[in-house]
């Protein structure tokens, strides 16, 4: 539960409650008191989270099912389209200035303000630091849309998850 989630949580329980005795405070006051009028508009408090907790509800009803983002298949066959070289950028935190490890990385490289996806692989028992100039080959999951993007010496930037983490450029593309 994140932080917003539990502050909402607690003010819809408080509300609850000071609605609980406002109903108590006017069970027990006499009809026309002032003290049975403050009851009232206790138990008014309450109507606005009651809209709200429908409005959820019927939202979370009206929901469709979040579709599984489309990537690439585990355990499928690496067919490359390009040769690239990039250039990781270095982390600015020297405790995350870790080699990049060998086996598939998955990326998004964006040309102008198109994103493809990509992955390239190191090659097992190898590894390389962030900062110098590496050259892959890269499989894009959308290579007849991808080819078109992607020529000889175009630049390009390297996004994994939410931040860039490289520039590159395209040496050429592969059969």
């Amino acid at each position: 539960m994140t932080g917003i989630q539990a502050k909402r949580r607690f003010i819809v329980i408080a509300l609850l409650c000071v609605a609980l005795g406002g109903a108590l405070l006017r069970q027990l006051s006499e009809p026309d008191s002032t003290a049975r009028d403050v009851g009232t508009l206790l138990m008014l408090l309450w109507l606005p989270i009651i809209g709200n907790v429908i409005a959820w509800l019927i939202a979370r009803v009206r929901r469709p099912v979040a579709a599984e983002p489309a990537g690439f298949e585990s355990g499928s066959t690496f067919h490359p389209h390009a040769l690239v070289e990039f250039t990781m950028r270095t982390p600015q935190l020297p405790s995350e200035d870790s080699p990049v490890l060998e086996g598939e990385h998955h990326c998004v490289l964006v040309v102008d303000n198109e994103g493809f996806s990509a992955r390239w692989i190191v090659a097992p028992g190898q590894a390389f630091r962030r900062g110098t100039a590496q050259t892959f080959q890269v499989e894009f999951l959308k290579p007849a849309i991808a080819r078109q993007r992607f020529q000889r010496d175009k630049a390009f930037r390297m996004l994994v998850a939410e931040s860039f983490v490289g520039e590159g450029r395209v040496l050429g593309l592969l059969d």
